[in-house]
């Protein structure tokens, strides 16, 4: 393999809407380079599909502290609320900055962009939902990645599309570039740089349903812990409600702030009986335990593993009208099945292609899959990458988006926090990655930078056991989801964690058949494999440690929060000898003190 050289002041790694941000506003300042084993236009941030959220209180009254403390609630109080207000603060100005871009948001009839309702999104005085999502139709991170993409354009930024990433570089404490490979020639490519910027995405790959892409297989952290850095509150991955059933591609909840309600195998409106007071649009992590106990109870469709989501016309309008919903003017919501298609039209398309179900006649059958990360690579407001309990900043190295922890999501995430997640923290690691570059040297490269990529490959490609990849992915999905899934015990996270290391073991013994330089993605999903594997591992460790349950991570054997012991942080190194070391950092607490979460 040939190594080539290529030096910029600043690297960015993942091209989705944190990458793009990040490369928008880096290049205002610095020479940067944009590295992504995908075209940016096939990044996962065009799967998301509901809307961005921000108080703009076009339809109706809105603040952003309503929003901020919707966000530190959702978070099951394990979000630091110093980072949460920031983003809040900051989203009515990114969504604006969105749509002078370009991005063709959904109108209101007077021209304002328009906003619907979303699970955990409230209005704080009434306790009713309130209309934040902005939109456009349900395809609101497709138009996000389009409209950054072609700013990035604009603006000259140079891209290296189809190279995937293999290692970072730190030199002397400090991060000095990144090694890939170009899929299309098996060649090394070494990027030196004077900062680096993680936006990966998340790993949603390590479990068995989920909406998430191939592509999303945990790269970044898993280099961070490769260097003796830690990972954050890994334990805490979002199940979304609202997976398709048997292939967990994401169902908006878009729907249900529609008006589409959740339907078990009697007809019941179920959620009434989890989140009386708002329904359907209670937080993830509530509404895809209340699914999980309603198909343990027998109430799932014909006794199946799913339940149906029911957006047909007159069940929306007949469960509008029960719950009082009224239009922005005062009259009764109604919808019609022309409303449902210009609304959801890629959902619509989703499940007369998958399922051949037409939503607009039929229910649909869904259950909870795999969807989001909430913990990661532990970051400042800055995105500076910290590297301990102390908050030491790592020099050179930022991190944004979904491999980021910042943490402004806690123990669960609220839907349309996650596009403004990215291009609220996007752009301030592109500001301030620019920023440090302008006063940083390119640290001298070391004559043996790219070797620990090379070694990866080489022990992969010369792997001469029985194993195969296939196998091991397909049993570290199903022990995860089954294990360390919606509902926990110490047992069974135990049995997931003893098995996942002893998948470790096999992984050693794999063989493949691709031996050939190009386009070789036998080599690479082997590679990614091993990623997950490492994640894997870490968020079983973590979630075993957490002996009490909170947002997204709900044991049976320890079935109440505990803030008194468990109102901290968990922070995971994976040391050279293969043990996992826990430290833990307090939440970061300013104006709302933890209490019981009512939906």
């Amino acid at each position: 393999m040939s190594i080539k050289t290529h030096q910029y002041e600043v690297v960015i790694v993942g091209a989705g809407g944190a990458g793009l941000m990040a490369a928008l506003y880096a290049s205002k300042k610095a020479s940067t380079a944009v590295i992504s084993k995908l075209y940016p236009s096939r990044s996962h941030t065009g799967a998301a599909q509901g809307g961005i959220s921000a108080a703009l209180g076009n339809i109706e009254e809105d603040r952003p502290e309503w929003h901020t403390y919707d966000t530190v609630k959702g978070s099951d109080y394990l979000g630091d609320q110093d980072a949460i207000e920031f983003m809040c603060f900051k989203a009515p100005e990114l969504v604006y900055e969105l749509e002078h871009m370009g991005l063709p948001f959904d109108r209101t009839p007077e021209g304002r962009i328009m906003q619907r309702p979303f699970g955990g999104h409230t209005n704080n005085e009434t306790g009713k939902p309130v209309r934040r999502a902005c939109h456009a139709a349900d395809r609101t991170g497709h138009m996000i990645l389009q409209t950054l993409y072609q700013q990035c354009i604009k603006n000259n930024v140079t891209f290296f599309d189809e190279f995937q990433v293999l290692d970072l570089i730190m030199v002397n404490g400090k991060a000095a570039g990144v090694v890939a490979i170009e899929i299309a020639t098996g060649d090394i490519h070494v990027f030196h740089a004077k900062a680096v910027i993680l936006a990966t995405g998340g790993w949603g790959r390590v479990w068995e349903i989920t909406s998430n892409a191939y592509a999303y297989t945990g790269d970044a952290p898993a280099m961070i812990l490769r260097k003796g850095l830690p990972v954050e509150d890994m334990e805490f991955f979002q199940f979304h409600p609202t997976g398709i059933y048997k292939l967990g591609i994401l169902i908006t909840e878009g729907v249900r702030g529609e008006g589409g309600v959740l339907i078990n195998d009697k007809g019941e409106r179920f959620m009434e009986r989890y989140a009386p007071h708002v329904k359907d649009l209670a937080s993830r992590d509530v509404v895809s335990r209340a699914m999980y106990i309603e198909m343990k109870e027998g109430r799932g469709i014909n006794g199946q593993r799913y339940l149906y989501l029911d957006v047909r016309p007159e069940t929306v309008n007949k469960y509008a009208k029960i719950d009082g919903r009224t239009n922005p003017d005062g009259t009764p919501y109604q919808v019609t099945a022309e409303d449902i298609l210009r609304k959801l039209p890629d959902i619509i398309d989703f499940c007369k292609t998958y399922l051949g179900v037409d939503p607009v006649k039929e229910p649909m059958p869904v259950q909870p899959t795999a969807h989001y990360a909430m913990g990661g690579i532990p970051t400042n407001i800055k995105t500076e990458v910290l590297a301990d309990e102390k908050n030491t900043v790592v020099p050179g190295l930022y991190a944004a988006g979904e491999n980021a922890c910042v943490s402004v999501h806690g123990a669960n995430r609220l839907g349309t926090n996650s596009l403004l997640d990215l291009v609220v923290f996007g752009k301030e690691a592109g500001i301030h990655a620019a920023e440090y570059a302008a006063g940083a040297q390119f640290e001298p490269l070391p004559d043996d930078a790219a070797d620990y990529a090379r070694s990866q490959l080489d022990a992969i490609l010369n792997s001469k056991g029985n194993e195969r990849v296939a196998d091991i992915a397909k049993e570290m999905k199903h022990e995860m989801m089954d294990k360390v899934g919606v509902f926990r015990t110490e047992e069974g996270m135990q049995e997931a964690l003893d098995k996942i290391r002893e998948l470790k073991e096999r992984f050693k013994h794999i063989h493949i058949d691709d031996h050939g330089k190009v386009f070789n993605t036998d080599l690479l999903t082997a590679w990614e494999l091993s990623n997950l594997l490492d994640v894997a591992e870490i968020t079983t460790a973590s979630a075993l440690a957490r002996k009490e349950s909170r947002g997204a991570h709900s044991r049976d054997d320890y079935p109440k929060r505990d803030d008194q012991n468990w109102l901290k942080h968990t922070l995971a190194w994976r040391r050279e000898n293969g043990e996992i070391e826990l430290r833990y950092k307090p939440v970061v607490i300013t104006k709302y003190q933890p209490k019981e979460r009512v939906y």
